[in-house]
């Protein structure tokens, strides 16, 4: 018979949030595949477990997945990790569990910690409907694409981000997303945990004067604006209008359209298309 292909979480900081159960099952596999064999060695060590580890990380997974598709076919029970919370999000583990699911390999979750869920919970924003985006890409444009496609989204929408890149992913938001409740979530379950809360605005502000310093989730409300409230929103002025005053003040176009979304909590985007539709 073939083995178990186990999903397994992992704690995203506090090593307390290990549960029983996956101590257990990473004591009694075969073999565990690990993003980052020397971070997982240290973990196993802490919980006295000594099961030999197989790298298997986003470079590799062509290679190594069909590899352990063959030991599971052969009966060894292998179970996946990531770096840091569940494996499948945002990692390779997710390619493996299809490979497996295509070989009628059985994919067994072990629960447990998650960091945008954990965001999400403690973000005082509406919970009931939710999208996950994860880490944007790196470049601008593709960053704004994707950001553009999201724009009227009306769930909460959950992002990964590194120190390095929050000040630019807050400016994009802003110019794309229009101004928006938000909160940033540093180091969660460590000891320097943070939960910054706003808007767009009040992080950016924030965050110029403190730099950002380890791994962040970052929280932002869903689209809130239907297109019937904008006329009580402006006082009756139309967006067309509210460009046009800027620009007669003297500011150029591109920024009375940046002006405009800030102001009125919508997206650059809107502004554009009100704007084509005069």
């Amino acid at each position: 018979m073939a083995g178990i292909l186990y999903l397994c979480a992992t704690p995203i900081g506090n090593l307390e949030d290990m549960t029983f159960r996956a101590v257990r099952v990473l004591g009694e596999v075969d073999f565990i595949a690990a993003e980052d064999t020397r971070h997982t060695r240290k973990l196993l060590t802490h919980f006295d477990l000594h099961t030999p580890l197989i790298s298997y990380h986003e470079h590799n997974k062509f290679e190594r997945g069909p590899e352990l598709i063959s030991m599971l076919l052969e009966g060894k029970n292998i179970a996946v990790v990531s770096d840091a919370g569940l494996p499948g999000i945002a990692d390779p583990g997710s390619h493996l569990a299809q490979l497996a699911i295509e070989e009628g390999i059985i994919v067994m979750p072990l629960p447990g910690a998650n960091a945008a869920l954990s965001g999400l919970i403690c973000s005082g924003l509406d919970t009931t409907s939710f999208l996950f985006v994860g880490f944007l890409p790196k470049t601008s444009r593709k960053r704004r694409e994707v950001l553009e496609s999201i724009v009227s989204s009306k769930a909460t929408l959950l992002f990964y981000e590194s120190p390095h890149r929050l000040k630019d992913t807050l400016k994009e938001c802003i110019t794309v997303l229009g101004e928006r409740k938000a909160v940033a979530c540093r180091e969660l379950t460590k000891k320097f945990e943070e939960f910054v809360r706003g808007t767009l605005s009040s992080l950016q502000e924030h965050f110029q004067n403190n730099q950002p310093r380890g791994e962040f989730t970052l929280i932002i409300e869903g689209n809130t604006k239907d297109e019937e409230d904008f006329e009580q929103l402006t006082g009756e002025i139309s967006l067309q209008d509210a460009v046009e005053q800027l620009i007669k003040q003297g500011v150029d176009k591109k920024t009375a359209m940046k002006e405009v979304a800030v102001k009125y909590k919508v997206s650059k985007r809107d502004v554009y298309q009100a704007l084509l539709g005069k």
